[in-house]
């Protein structure tokens, strides 16, 4: 039987939706230019003031937010209320420059948590289970946003935060957690560690995981279904907007439902801006419609992505986006190809391998480099060079065939890759020092 947390606006009809987005849209115009001037000069720039933006209709006409903004404006430059009307801030660990700070008010809060809630009921939860939370808090907002959400829902609520994978093991076995939410490389991790200490999926209470925060592919997420006896279900989100929950799976667990009362989701060309029609390939861009603290409009997640609207046998009514393909700007290019990580998972999972890998970029002459470390497990493992190479130059096929262009493929030792308890470090790109 299917869950909803908020039925009535999960299942809400087209028109009505669209009611909810032309009416929180045309007020959450006039208070970003009433409250947000770096954003109100970037309208008149564009000749646009509020009166211009009467519906849905008229959001291409909106200039974009980028990230590059976001570190211009940096802290408060972006705050639509303030600061004795906020609560919290998150922030993201960008990789370069000043970090992301988003601000919280209580009611912004309220309805991330139920965004939360709603992706936990879609994957199965009730108030009859036990969720542990084990992304990481603090100013990540992983941790945070599905402990709400599992508050809201009623569940047993267990905020083991990540890493310390004895005792996350120890709860969720004494504790019988039934949902265990935490980044997939995380939550294949903790399966690898289970099937050492000789635990099959009958042994585990676990039913379903709540995973998100880095990409992952299809293979990853059978190979962990298969050895925790769970459901895997995605969830999308980013600090900007609030966090995970923007979008989430359900039960068909083929795209994630958009919140489509607090998100608006466009798909432009990422070089021209130009908005494409549903169903196309382009750069994901999302307007912020019901929170008031961070009212990004028109940001550019910089996500590869495709919308689709048909209808989902969840009985969920919001549009849904794919999983990314990667990111605009995480997709490496070498020697000219566009090369996602996840198109290399996917050939090792492909070939029996585990979800352990790193990618090393590197330039040498002027040409391009890429060499893939795969972790043998330890099943495979074996001391005849003639069969590491078989193996190897099979990886290198499978490769060459998925991307168009040659890898260099070193099988390496089971667990000689250091382990990641947050995000994984799938790339090194050695070309920009």
């Amino acid at each position: 039987m299917e869950h909803y947390f908020q039925k009535e606006i999960e299942c809400a009809s087209r028109e009505e939706i669209i009611a909810i987005q032309n009416q929180k849209l045309v007020e959450q115009v006039q208070h970003v230019w009433d409250n947000v001037p770096y954003y109100r000069k970037k309208m008149e720039d564009k000749g646009l003031t509020p009166g211009d933006i009467k519906s849905i209709d008229d959001l291409h006409k909106l200039p974009f937010l980028s990230k590059a903004d976001l570190r211009e404006a940096y802290p408060y430059g972006l705050a639509g209320v303030p600061m004795k009307d906020c609560v919290r801030i998150h922030s993201t660990s960008g990789t370069t420059g000043k970090r992301v700070v988003a601000f919280y008010t209580q009611a912004d809060i309220d309805l991330w948590e139920d965004c939360c809630a709603r992706a936990i009921m879609a994957a199965g939860g009730t108030s009859e289970d036990v969720c542990q939370v084990a992304y990481g808090f603090g100013l990540f907002t992983g941790g945070a946003g599905l402990n709400g959400g599992s508050h809201k829902v009623g569940c047993l609520t267990v905020p083991t935060s990540s890493g310390n994978t004895e005792r996350q093991i120890m709860f969720i076995r004494d504790l019988s957690t039934t949902i265990l939410c935490c980044t997939p490389s995380y939550a294949a991790y903790l399966a690898e560690t289970m099937k050492e200490m000789g635990m099959s999926p009958e042994d585990i209470p676990l039913k379903a995981g709540i995973f998100g925060a880095e990409a992952w592919s299809e293979e990853m997420r059978q190979e962990i279904q298969n050895t925790l006896g769970i459901k895997a279900y995605d969830i999308y989100g980013l600090t900007e907007l609030s966090g995970p929950g923007v979008a989430f799976e359900c039960s068909a667990q083929d795209g994630m439902h958009i919140n489509e009362d607090h998100f608006i989701a466009e798909i432009i060309d990422p070089d021209t801006g130009e908005v494409l029609p549903d169903g196309t390939q382009g750069e994901l861009v999302f307007t912020s419609i019901s929170k008031k603290a961070f009212p990004l409009l028109r940001y550019r997640t910089r996500d590869i992505c495709t919308l689709h609207r048909e209808k989902c046998s969840c009985g969920r009514t919001h549009v849904k986006m794919e999983k990314p393909k990667g990111r605009s700007d995480d997709m490496l290019i070498i020697r000219g190809v566009n090369v996602f990580p996840s198109q290399i998972e996917a050939v090792l999972l492909e070939h029996g391998y585990q979800a352990n890998y790193q990618i090393i970029v590197g330039r040498v002459n002027n040409t391009d480099t890429l060499d893939v470390h795969v972790e043998m497990t330890p099943e495979m493992f074996t001391d005849d060079v003639m069969e590491i190479r078989n193996r190897q130059n099979e990886l290198v096929a499978g490769l060459k065939s998925m991307l168009g262009i040659k890898a260099k493929v070193t099988l390496v030792d089971h667990k000689s890759i250091t382990r990641s308890e947050g995000k994984a470090v799938r790339v090194i790109d050695n070309r920009k020092i």
